[in-house]
């Protein structure tokens, strides 16, 4: 699975990509913020991961998409966008993301979640994405926002973090198909 961008190459996580993973996401800034992410991360924890991310593409249907965020033209790991949690009746799917913080603030997370909603809602057929960030990651909320997702409440207590033990309010979004087909057009009639 292999999608592109003008600067990205999003595809599937392979075995070679333990040591970018280990080196980049091996960080309390990222993981203070992600549910799932153990601190320290483990070269256990990297093995762990990419045998999930490899059970993962083998599934048939797909109901998970982990795709290494990667620069042309090195296609090095620097961090991971995923469609996960897709349900194929109900047509719906939840992004999750991070990004090495080299990377930060230069437009690749916003250039990389709007290729997998492009996947998600023209290739997969899915009605709806959702995405969450906790209420204090202000910059995954303003990515979130900036995407044209819809802000539809906040989960009291949602998720309790692996790297810190603290538990955080979540943010609820939501995309519906149609909301994105009008943020396409609008977009292609502004250049």
């Amino acid at each position: 699975m292999k999608l592109e961008t003008e600067r990205l190459v999003l595809r599937d996580l392979t075995k070679l990509d333990d040591a970018p993973l280990l080196k980049y996401i091996n960080s309390l800034t990222i993981s203070q913020f992600t549910a799932l992410v153990p601190y320290p991360y483990t070269q256990k924890d990297a093995d762990w991961f990419i045998n999930h991310c490899l059970e993962d593409q083998a599934k048939n249907p797909r109901i998970s998409y982990e795709l290494a965020i990667t620069l042309k033209p090195s296609e090095e790991l620097i961090g991971v966008m995923a469609l996960t949690k897709i349900s194929h009746f109900n047509g719906t799917g939840t992004i999750g993301y991070w990004l090495a913080e080299d990377f930060w603030q230069k437009g690749i997370a916003s250039e990389a979640a709007k290729e997998i909603l492009r996947f998600g809602f023209s290739e997969l057929g899915l009605r709806r994405i959702n995405i969450e960030a906790a209420t204090v990651n202000i910059a995954s909320n303003n990515v979130i926002k900036k995407l044209g997702f819809v802000f539809e409440g906040v989960q009291r207590q949602g998720h309790k973090v692996k790297s810190t033990g603290k538990i955080y309010d979540i943010n609820e979004y939501g995309m519906l198909k149609e909301e994105w087909i009008a943020l396409e057009k609008e977009s292609e009639s502004t250049k």
